[in-house]
């Protein structure tokens, strides 16, 4: 870039505030912002440590505007470019008036103006840009990244992502059993709960043992799945199955496998977390991710994800649902997707159940992609895939 001071339009997307910093990285950044984030100091602490996490040496500044007057928001601006000399300006973020302000004072100054094609993926010359003429953003974020931007951060999930390299093998082999299983796997699951309960100091043993029939829920009784049970002995998630007259033993193969038989909705997240893998779509896949929206120790406000992907600076915000999707956990979805990732994220919802109507009518409304049995069934969700990242 030509100069090293750079005025950013301040917007809600959190992409629109780092973009161009982290591209041209100008050596002054002068935020145009509404007089709320001018006044938070938390807001611009939080902006000042992303871009360090991004190991990028650069000065903030903040300036106060009445975002919709136009008027006022042009005499900042000619107050900032005859205050700092020669700046660039990137048109990429703001509201309408901030931004009709701006091109006022491209249309009077020769000052270097650009913006950014979230759908080309790339800048482009304004005004005496040339350096943004057509320029391709070859940014590759990750997952902390995408929430550190926003002023949130991750936390360790249900599982640890780094040991996961360790039973991708496994993940296909577990959809299967789950899938022949489908119907009945909730019973699965409870069973093998009854037979493997935690000590109360949180400890457990990786032996399972108990009678062939236990309590379900709601006073229900639950006989030993056993087709399910010696499936999975097949693919090597437990061992020593004995199933008697009366009593069942098994030994899970590990404490991580015993967890995800124990959980409901683990196989499914592991699962698409896999696909996620192989399609090699994507520079960073997360499972089980717990995203703190303010980056607080006390009190913080979470939500889990159950994978998260980016490509390039492309987010993709997944649910997985081995029941029915209800439209509670579509708007959640959209409001993570919204909060932290912007109008250039994409979001999905995968369920073992047939997608309906009134499903698949509020996903279209949200701009939630409904992937659903018939899909995994007939192993479509790499193309589904494919097509939302398009």
């Amino acid at each position: 870039m030509e100069t090293d001071t750079l005025i950013e339009l301040y917007d809600e997307r959190p992409l629109e505030n780092v973009l161009g910093v982290e591209v041209f990285k100008p050596r002054v950044v002068i935020y145009i912002c509404p007089q709320d984030i001018a006044a938070d100091a938390l807001v611009q602490k939080k902006l000042r440590n992303y871009f360090a996490h991004r190991g990028q040496k650069v000065e903030l500044i903040f300036y106060k505007a009445d975002i919709y007057n136009v008027r006022s928001v042009l005499d900042l601006l000619r107050m900032i470019t005859e205050r700092y000399g020669e700046c660039a300006i990137d048109i990429t973020g703001g509201t309408d008036a901030v931004l009709f302000a701006a091109g006022m004072l491209c249309a009077e100054s020769g000052h270097p103006v650009f913006t950014y094609s979230r759908k080309k993926n790339r800048f482009y010359d304004i005004k005496n840009a040339p350096f943004a003429d057509a320029l391709p953003c070859a940014i590759e974020y990750s997952v902390e990244d995408i929430f550190r931007m926003a002023g949130g951060s991750i936390r360790r999930g249900r599982v640890d992502n780094a040991i996961l390299s360790e039973y991708l093998d496994d993940f296909d082999p577990f959809f299967r059993v789950y899938m022949e299983n489908r119907r009945e796997w909730e019973h699965v699951v409870t069973y093998i709960q009854r037979l493997s309960p935690t000590r109360p100091d949180g400890t457990y043993s990786l032996d399972a043992h108990g009678p062939y029939t236990v309590k379900g829920q709601r006073a229900s009784r639950i006989d030993a799945p056993e087709t399910a049970l010696r499936s999975l002995e097949e693919i090597g998630l437990i061992r020593d199955l004995a199933i008697g007259g009366e009593e069942v033993s098994f030994r899970f193969r590990d404490g991580q496998i015993r967890a995800w038989l124990r959980d409901v909705g683990s196989v499914l997240e592991l699962y698409v977390y896999k696909v996620c893998l192989d399609t090699e779509l994507f520079g960073d896949v997360r499972s089980s991710v717990i995203v703190d929206w303010d980056d607080l120790e006390e009190n913080p406000v979470s939500n889990e994800l159950d994978v998260m992907c980016v490509r390039g600076v492309v987010p993709l915000f997944i649910s997985c649902k081995t029941c029915d999707a209800k439209t509670e956990a579509l708007n959640e979805l959209a409001i993570l997707r919204d909060r932290f990732g912007g109008n250039v994220a994409r979001a999905a919802i995968v369920t073992a159940e047939r997608g309906n109507n009134p499903l698949r009518k509020r996903g279209a409304e949200l701009g939630i992609r409904v992937i659903d049995l018939y899909d995994l069934q007939n192993q479509r969700l790499p193309k589904r895939l494919r097509e939302l990242m398009r």
